[in-house]
C-alpha cells in the first residue's frame, strides 16, 4: 500500500462517524431557535407568577407624618426620614409651597442642606447645587433628586409616595 492510499484510509476513518443529517439537524440556525423558543416559554411561564402577584397586591401604606404646616417656617427645612431610614429633607419654600426629597446628593450621597438666601439646595462636598425644583443647576451632579411625594391634610404634613425621576 502506498503512502496516498493511507493518507486516504486514514482520512475515511475520521470521517465514517460523521453524518449529514446530525449536521442538518445541529446547526447554528437551530441553536438560535432552539434558544429564542426557550427564552419565550420562560416568559411566558412567568405570566401567571406576575397575574397572581398583581391580584393580591395590598394598598400602598407608605404614607408618613412629618410635621405640621405651623411648625415649619416659610424659608426653613426640617430633616427627617423616609422611607424607612432614608435621610430626606421638607422645605418649605418662601412662595408658601413645601417641597421635600431625598437628602443624598445624587453624585456621591453627601448630604444636601437648604440654603434660603440663595433659595437652592446645597451639597458642600463638591459645591453641587440644585434648584428648588430638585433639577441640577451647578456642580457635579448630573441627576435630580429623588422627590418625596407630600400630603397637606387638616394642617398636618404627609410623605406619602416617592419619584425617583420626576422632571422639571
Amino acid at each position: 500500500m502506498s503512502n496516498e492510499s493511507k493518507d486516504r484510509e486514514r482520512l475515511s476513518e475520521l470521517v465514517d462517524n460523521l453524518s449529514r443529517a446530525d449536521d442538518v439537524k445541529l446547526n447554528r440556525r437551530a441553536f438560535i431557535k432552539s434558544t429564542f423558543g426557550a427564552g419565550i416559554a420562560l416568559g411566558l411561564a412567568t405570566i401567571p407568577f406576575n397575574i397572581a402577584a398583581f391580584v393580591r397586591s395590598e394598598p400602598r401604606t407608605d404614607r408618613q407624618f412629618i410635621t405640621t404646616v405651623e411648625a415649619l417656617e416659610r424659608g426653613k427645612s426640617l430633616e427627617f426620614e423616609y422611607p424607612g431610614t432614608e435621610p430626606s429633607l421638607l422645605v418649605h419654600l418662601k412662595n408658601g409651597e413645601f417641597v421635600a426629597y431625598n437628602n443624598k446628593c445624587t453624585h456621591l450621597q453627601c448630604p444636601v442642606f437648604y440654603v434660603e438666601e440663595e433659595d437652592v439646595l446645597l451639597c458642600p462636598c463638591h459645591r453641587g447645587y440644585f434648584g428648588v425644583d430638585g433639577q441640577p443647576q451647578a456642580g457635579p451632579p448630573q441627576r435630580e433628586l429623588p422627590k418625596i411625594l407630600l400630603e397637606i391634610e387638616n394642617g398636618k404634613i404627609f410623605a406619602v409616595g416617592r419619584e425617583i425621576h420626576h422632571g422639571a
